[in-house]
């Protein structure tokens, strides 16, 4: 199990980095870098790359309406090439909110243009020349679509590896099934470790019938909320006001993704008055609905003891790499954390194997 981050840039960049290289020291693996409708991705990690040294980078996500699939290869090949090989290219769909609100772009077939962006990005890694007749996107525009001056080309620099691992944020059956038999690793959120199999079960053994053994075993990457010590009201309360945002209030009320996880963890009646309270604008009485048995579950929340055993419920359920988004006051303090949580991680026996 590898222990990662969310890093959060909202502030100055500067100052971030030079938390990660303490994060680092500390134990940290991975760093990630999200990409909503803030600062691009690519700059951060390119900035972050050359401030660390052993740490591996990933964008998480990198959505895949705003760039070409040309373009997100030749970006994961540039991060890689400068990171010397540490990068994983994150993508996901993100959703109409982003895509058509802030891009201007219609949202439209996430899961044919996830397969098609993988599938193009693998193919200009090998520097084959560029050429696709797929549904969604067709390279060179065929006759009639553009001048008609179009030809195949390949990428100019060689990448640093022919085979960037590829990470895809996916919560839909249909989609995690997807990601089972594409990519190298997932990146769910509100990972439920006792309730996973309902919610993907079928989706990941049927995407699992059709991975190639050459992708090697999925990378479970989570997102979790995580502090050390007796939980604080204040750290229950922010990840209840998270959860009833996306449960509530993520997409319109037929078409909310983390409305339905909930659903299909079996959270049916509680999912729906959390959404009714919120899109009523009754936002705190969402979060007070919140059931507290989930809130904790898709979570690493309490004393050494308790966040132990956490890990190995995680690791049982195949999460190999935590993203953390540590809920602690200072940054001495979440520093501190994430060196217990790297010291529990090799306590339990889940310490990746050193060289």
């Amino acid at each position: 199990m590898r222990l990662g981050m969310i890093i959060d840039y909202a502030g100055g960049f500067a100052e971030t980095a030079d938390l990660v290289v303490a994060y680092e020291q500390a134990g940290l693996e991975l760093a990630a870098i999200a990409e909503a409708y803030s600062f691009d991705a690519a700059s951060q990690l390119g900035y972050l790359a050359a401030r660390t040294e052993k740490l591996e980078l990933a964008s998480a996500i990198l959505q895949i309406y705003s760039r070409t699939p040309a373009l997100l290869a030749m970006t994961a090949a540039g991060l890689d090439q400068v990171s010397n090989g540490r990068f994983t290219l994150g993508l996901g769909a993100s959703g109409p909110q982003v895509v058509e609100g802030f891009h201007g772009l219609p949202y439209d077939a996430p899961l044919g243009r996830t397969r098609e962006v993988i599938e193009i990005c693998r193919k200009v890694w090998l520097r084959e020349p560029l050429e696709y007749d797929g549904k969604y996107y067709r390279v060179p525009l065929p006759e009639g679509q553009g001048t008609g001056l179009g030809k195949p080309l390949k990428l100019i620099n060689h990448p640093l590896r022919n085979r960037i691992p590829i990470s895809v944020a996916a919560l839909g059956p249909a989609n995690v099934s997807l990601v089972a038999e594409l990519a190298e690793s997932w990146q769910p959120l509100f990972f439920h470790p006792g309730h996973y199999r309902k919610a993907w079960g079928d989706a990941l053994d049927k995407g699992f019938a059709k991975r190639d053994p050459e992708l090697g075993p999925l990378d479970v990457m989570l997102q979790v909320n995580f502090a050390v010590g007796e939980p604080d009201p204040a750290h229950l309360a922010a990840i209840r006001k998270q959860m009833a945002l996306y449960i509530g209030g993520m997409g319109a009320k037929e078409k909310n993704f983390y409305n339905q996880l909930a659903c299909r963890y079996g959270y049916t009646e509680e999912a729906a008055e959390i959404q009714d309270l919120y899109l009523a604008g009754r936002k705190q009485e969402a979060a007070d609905a919140v059931p507290a048995d989930l809130v904790r579950a898709v979570s690493l929340l309490g004393t050494e003891q308790e966040i132990a055993e956490q890990l190995r419920e995680f690791a049982d359920a195949g999460v190999t790499t935590l993203l953390l988004n540590p809920l602690a006051a200072s940054p001495e303090q979440r520093v501190a954390d994430v060196a217990t949580l790297a010291r529990l991680k090799r306590e339990a026996g889940l310490a990746a194997p050193t060289s």
